[in-house]
């Protein structure tokens, strides 16, 4: 397992600082490499070599002109944990937040339907690695999702018959706690990121704990990801890349999946490659698993030695689906279903990341309003803990209990936040009641605030 003092990083949050180099932007035409020599501070095409450093500097979405602010402002945060340290301009931004993003699991969610359904314990984890996996091309998106305000939620329906929510249950430090469940398997994950910033990097590390319970059998599956590294976000073209080992563990039966996540190298050599096996409890392999987590997984019976049965062949248990072309924001299908209110459940809370004015303008194209609406829930949410300390008040959330429970992950403890499930009551009254009209739920205004009126 990788650790942060080792470097290695995880992805798909792009806590991206936009651009910077003051004190090398005219340097840098003498020579990019000399600049960035040292670690996190490279510039790296994935599809070339180092001679290729100083032409792929000069690409990328910023203009020189841009970048210079933004250094002088970022330069500070070398070394630092920047989840919720800076504010960030929304030309950075994807019209999605993370607690939508947290919801791009379940794009595939058919492969846990099939696990929960499979007889062959080993082929259960085939399929429940695959769907841990198949997230990943979601987080190769180099635009970053807003970050929640305190109270914040998601709902989300009408997608192979899963009922989803998250809700941002702490600020300081940033955490999310989603529930996900239909007729085959519930889910849950208590998720926070810890970050460190490079320079021309960033790593990300999933200081988080999902857990998946199959309700045929009861059986329990704990998952632990791989970090991500966030390459070139200021000089160059930003690119993802996760590298490590995943280990998913049926705490049941003691059977586990360990993939390891190939790291790009030069011209491109292992990008997104994934390859590993299926454990019996006693550590002895029996489903060999290759791939990429770019486009598709695929299986087949070994050996103890790890080589294939004879008389087996390699099967695929999952292949990306298409996207659309020339996306601006190179959202999926299902990305644009979870911005939309095609997957909203009647009655949405006012809480809810659809609602929210700075994602709804920028999804249309407005920056200016984007930004100031950025700003003033920013400001809202500082003023209503200012009232909170005031007042000696607690933040509790809805839908989630914070337990007593602390769990260690390869990058440090973790508070566990646990579904109380008062909003399966909650979802229940609405849909058994006949009095709820159809209302213009886009005109809802949003509202995760903890107070009416600050005044009180």
């Amino acid at each position: 397992m990788g650790s942060p003092e080792k470097n290695q990083s995880k992805g798909g949050f792009f806590a991206a600082v936009t651009s910077g180099w003051s004190m090398f932007g005219n340097a840098m035409h003498r020579s990019v490499n000399g600049l960035l020599g040292s670690e996190g501070m490279e510039v790296i095409n994935p599809e070339g070599g180092k001679e290729d450093a100083e032409e792929e500097a000069q690409r990328g979405r910023w203009r020189q002109d841009e970048r210079d602010g933004y250094w002088k402002m970022m330069q500070n945060y070398i070394g630092s944990d920047v989840t919720s340290m800076v504010t960030l301009p929304v030309l950075i931004f994807e019209p999605m937040t993370m607690l939508q993003k947290m919801a791009e699991i379940m794009e595939y969610s058919y492969l846990l339907d099939q696990a929960d359904k499979c007889e062959d314990p080993y082929m259960r984890m085939v399929y429940a690695s695959t769907w841990a996996v198949s997230v990943y091309p979601a987080f190769q998106r180099t635009w970053k999702p807003f970050n929640p305000i305190l109270g914040e939620t998601y709902e989300m329906m009408n997608h192979g018959g899963v009922t989803f929510i998250s809700e941002q249950v702490s600020h300081h430090p940033p955490m999310s706690a989603g529930h996900a469940e239909n007729e085959h398997f519930t889910y849950d994950i208590t998720s926070k990121l810890r970050t460190k910033f490079l320079g021309n990097s960033l790593d990300v590390y999933p200081v988080g704990r999902t857990r998946v319970t199959l309700k045929r059998d009861g059986v329990v599956l704990e998952l632990v990801p791989p970090p991500t590294k966030v390459n070139n976000l200021i000089f160059g073209r930003t690119w993802v890349d996760s590298s490590g080992e995943m280990v998913m563990t049926n705490t049941t039966t003691g059977d586990k999946v360990v993939l390891y996540f190939q790291p790009c190298g030069w011209f491109g050599a292992n990008r997104y490659e994934v390859d590993g096996y299926v454990y019996n409890a006693d550590e002895e392999p029996k489903i060999l698993m290759t791939g990429k987590w770019s486009e598709s997984l695929s299986y087949q019976p070994c050996d103890l030695e790890g080589e294939p049965l004879p008389g087996t062949e390699l099967k695929e248990v999952w292949h990306l689906a298409p996207a659309p072309p020339n996306d601006k924001f190179q959202f999926t299908h299902f990305a644009h279903k979870l911005n939309s209110f095609e997957t909203a459940p009647k009655k949405l809370l006012a809480s809810d990341s659809r609602l929210r004015p700075d994602r709804w303008a920028l999804e249309k194209g407005d920056l200016a309003k984007s930004g100031s609406a950025k700003s003033s829930l920013e400001e809202r949410q500082r003023a209503e803990k200012r009232n909170r300390e005031a007042k000696g008040d607690p933040f509790n959330s809805k839908w989630f209990d914070k337990s007593e429970e602390i769990t260690t992950t390869p990058w440090g403890e973790l508070e566990i936040y646990q579904f109380n499930g008062k909003y399966t009551e909650h979802r229940n009254a609405i849909d058994s009641s006949d009095a709820i009209g159809t209302d213009d739920v886009q005109s809802t205004e949003f509202n995760p605030w903890q107070y009416a009126d600050l005044s009180e």
